[in-house]
């Protein structure tokens, strides 16, 4: 018998594990900290801490998931990872205070809102380059963001005004705005299309506004603190995250209801599922952590320290997004 195969077949655990612990890295973003803690996602231990720019807050895959793209608010870049690792591939600078980031579902274009500074920048994407075709002003705090399925309109949460405004992509302008409740923060497409679904981070609910009719048609109680929100994947169900009440609801995107309470002391940010939909992580703000959630019981089974004010968090191997 030849010794290449067997040498191979020696080897083949060792290259199976590599690629599995890669595979398995989460990245977590220390806003406070200018940096990124990666841990093992099936350990639960820190393998590394790098240093980034100031204020990362926000981080998203490019949409050919070759990269992870970190909005460094303050540093005024956006830095890119490579997704399964974590380790840094380049930077792209002068991109002003991107808070928030997102492109559209038709890869066209690429939005950055800047929180601190009042204004949203629109790019067009090739696939490759970006090239910035409009800054607005769009005060007062643009947070968060949303699109339409037909990638025609961006919608932009407005913190200091208490606002969302739909942004035409192909012209660039504000097609129109109205008011919600108090400190607006995540925003989310609900699957049919019909519906947007607004963290009310002043408040204790959800609100829910027909974007085609431009009006609120609904509030969904949930937590004190209502802010972020992660598809569980199903199509149906979403995660909100209430950073006051120390809590996770699960909301049912065809009847507009709260079906699920998990209580997630520390306040609870941003969400990642894991692609079998078992296992939910949040960044914990409050208290330097991250919390491992089993879904089914509704329980954390782990927290993970990790840098000051954790933010944005991701995972190679996540669940679909709606």
């Amino acid at each position: 018998m030849s010794r290449l195969p067997a040498l191979l077949l020696s080897i083949l655990p060792a290259l199976l594990l590599a690629a599995s612990a890669q595979a398995n890295v989460v990245v977590v973003l220390n806003s406070r900290d200018a940096s990124i803690s990666l841990l093992d996602q099936t350990t639960h231990k820190e393998i590394e801490t790098i240093a980034v720019g100031k204020e990362p807050h926000h981080l998203m895959a490019t949409p050919d998931n070759k990269s992870l793209i970190v909005g460094s608010a303050v540093g005024n870049e956006l830095v890119f990872l490579d997704p399964k690792t974590g380790k840094i591939q380049s930077r792209m600078k002068d991109i002003i205070d991107p808070y928030q980031i997102g492109f559209s579902p038709d890869q066209k274009w690429f939005v950055s809102n800047a929180l601190r500074l009042d204004h949203v920048d629109i790019y067009s994407y090739d696939g490759k380059d970006l090239k910035l075709a409009k800054r607005l002003a769009l005060p007062k705090l643009p947070s968060h963001m949303a699109f339409s399925a037909d990638s025609k309109l961006a919608f932009i949460t407005q913190q200091g005004s208490n606002q969302v405004s739909a942004i035409d992509l192909a012209t660039q302008t504000v097609k129109w705005t109205i008011p919600v409740g108090k400190l607006p923060a995540g925003i989310s497409m609900t699957p049919d299309d019909k519906h947007l679904l607004v963290g009310i981070m002043g408040g204790d609910y959800v609100e829910v506004i027909d974007w085609r009719a431009q009006k609120t048609i609904k509030k969904i109680k949930a937590g004190e603190g209502a802010h972020n929100f992660r598809a569980m994947g199903d199509k149906r169900h979403i995660f909100v995250s209430n950073r006051v009440s120390n809590t996770i609801n699960i909301i049912d995107q065809q009847t507009l209801e709260n079906v699920g309470t998990i209580n997630v002391p520390g306040g609870p940010d941003c969400m990642e599922l894991t692609d079998d939909g078992k296992t939910l992580w949040a960044t914990l703000r409050w208290v330097k952590k991250v919390a491992v959630i089993d879904v089914a019981s509704r329980k954390v089974v782990k927290t993970i320290p990790v840098g000051r004010s954790p933010h944005g968090v991701y995972f190679a191997n996540h669940a679909p997004r709606m």
